[in-house]
């Protein structure tokens, strides 16, 4: 497996640590609304910088008023029983808490807490989960979204950890793609309503791509249905050329290019089979 060595930035909603306060520097440069994304912190996975979802969330606020309520996904997920498929959609429903709480939608942060401790449990881990769950429900009631983005964080972090020690890596790697398309769906789309190069230069991820495929291609190997895997495999390989041809600036065209594979690889993940 391939280990490139850095990333400038990256919209991942799964699979993230958080940072304390002090640990963090600025995404922006104060009254210029240019972006220094070799300032973004974040958690370190297989020498891979993966900056923390706030601050991705900061600077799109930045560069202008995105409609986070647009984005939200309000149809109740599908019933699987296969663990590939419970786990892709695992990391699309936390990202989905993500995005809830960028909107400040009570409701479906509530929602949301209750669908993935139902996912928790077909994955075997919903006692660990549980006590995170229960703080996401408590804290959606007061509007206290701080604590709900460090539970959701601390949700999956709990998950992959779980999923570990019952030897699933496989699957854990599954749930960080589900979010990472996900999350990327939704940055295109906010990106693609309102055109701006320092919008797409969040986008400049080639080597994460590569990464998530290395991965995926691993999890083929081991998992029992990995339909699903081979489409997501591909899609990654197309969003990594599109990247690669763009360089730093990302055209309007690959943008639109890049938000038609994730909401495709999206629709798949959270289709009934």
């Amino acid at each position: 497996m391939k280990h490139p060595r850095c990333l400038t930035a990256i919209i991942c909603l799964s699979a993230l640590l958080p940072l304390t306060a002090q640990d963090k520097p600025s995404a922006a440069k104060e009254g210029s609304g240019e972006l220094d994304l070799s300032a973004f912190p974040g958690q370190v996975m297989d020498d891979v910088i993966i900056p923390i979802p706030s601050e991705i969330f900061t600077v799109l606020d930045k560069l202008g008023d995105p409609d986070w309520k647009r984005e939200i996904i309000t149809e109740n997920p599908p019933k699987f029983t296969d663990r590939t498929d419970i786990a892709l959609l695992f990391g699309t429903v936390v990202a989905d808490g993500f995005i809830a709480v960028q909107a400040e939608d009570a409701k479906s942060v509530e929602n949301i807490g209750r669908e993935v401790l139902d996912l928790a449990k077909a994955l075997g881990v919903k006692d660990a989960v549980l006590p995170h769950c229960n703080a996401i429900q408590e804290a959606s009631k007061k509007n206290d979204w701080e604590v709900v983005r460090k539970e959701l964080d601390a949700t999956q972090r709990t998950v992959r950890e779980q999923m570990e020690k019952m030897k699933d890596a496989s699957l854990a790697e599954c749930v960080s793609v589900g979010g990472w398309l996900r999350g990327t769906m939704v940055v295109t789309n906010i990106i693609g309503h309102k055109f701006t190069a320092e919008g797409a230069e969040l986008l400049n991820q080639a080597e994460l791509t590569d990464y998530f495929r290395d991965n995926i291609e691993e999890a083929i190997t081991k998992l029992p249905k990995p339909d699903k895997l081979k489409l997501i495999s591909s899609g990654l390989a197309q969003i990594h050329d599109i990247m690669l041809r763009g360089g730093e600036a990302l055209n309007e065209e690959g943008v639109a290019t890049i938000q038609r594979i994730t909401s495709e690889l999206v629709n798949r993940i959270t289709a009934n089979n």
